[in-house]
C-alpha cells in the first residue's frame, strides 16, 4: 500500500501557486527592464527595451486578470491558526492593492504609449489597438502616475514579502509554506 502525502487543507491550490509565482517572475523581470531601458522623455521613440517593457506589461496584464478571474472562482484557503483580526485586514488590504496596481499599471503603461502615438506589438507578434488618442492630456498624464505607482507597487510587494517572511521566521507558522511549490519545503 502507498500512501501519498496530501496537500493540508490550508495551502493554495496548484494553479494559485503557479499563477502567484508567474507574476513574481513577470514583475522581476519588468521592474530590471525598467530600470534599464532608456529614460521615456518627448521626442523618445519606443526601443527594442521599450517595446519589450510595454509588452511584459500586458502579459502581466492578462496574467493578473486571468489570476483574478481564479482568485475570485477559488477562496483564500483557511488559516490554521486565525491570528489577530488586523493582520487579516492589512493582508487584505495589502493584496487587494496589488491586484489593483498590476491591473491598472499596464492600462497606465498603455494609455501613455497610445497618447505617444507608439504601437504595441505585444512580443512583436500582436499589435494592440491605441486605447486613448495620441496627445491625450490624460495618456500624457498617466505616465508620470504610472511611474509613481510603480514604487508604491514595489513598497506593497515589500511589504508582502517581509509579511510572510515574518510569519515563517518569527511567528514559525505556514503562512508562507502555504504558497510554496511542493518540493521547495
Amino acid at each position: 500500500m502507498t500512501m501519498k502525502k496530501l496537500i493540508p487543507a490550508t495551502d493554495y491550490d496548484a494553479v494559485s501557486k503557479i499563477f502567484h509565482w508567474l507574476t513574481v517572475g513577470l514583475m522581476a523581470a519588468q521592474f530590471v527592464i525598467a530600470w534599464t531601458m532608456p529614460e521615456i522623455h518627448r521626442g523618445v521613440t519606443p526601443d527594442t527595451l521599450i517595446n519589450l517593457h510595454l509588452s511584459v506589461g500586458v502579459a502581466i496584464l492578462l496574467l493578473s486578470v486571468a489570476r483574478l478571474i481564479w482568485r475570485l472562482s477559488h477562496p483564500v484557503p483557511p488559516l490554521e491558526d486565525g491570528g489577530p483580526a488586523w493582520q487579516h485586514r492589512a493582508a487584505h488590504a495589502t493584496n487587494g492593492l496589488i491586484y489593483l496596481l498590476l491591473l491598472t499599471l499596464p492600462l497606465m503603461g498603455w494609455a501613455n504609449a497610445s497618447a505617444r502615438g507608439w504601437t504595441i506589438d505585444l512580443f512583436g507578434m500582436i499589435r494592440l489597438p491605441q486605447i486613448l488618442p495620441t496627445r491625450s492630456a490624460l495618456g500624457m498624464a498617466m505616465g508620470d502616475i504610472h511611474s509613481f505607482s510603480s514604487y508604491v507597487l514595489l513598497a506593497l510587494i515589500g511589504v508582502h514579502a517581509m509579511a510572510a517572511l515574518y510569519h515563517h521566521v518569527m511567528l514559525k507558522d505556514r503562512t508562507l509554506l502555504r504558497m510554496l511549490p511542493r518540493r521547495a519545503r
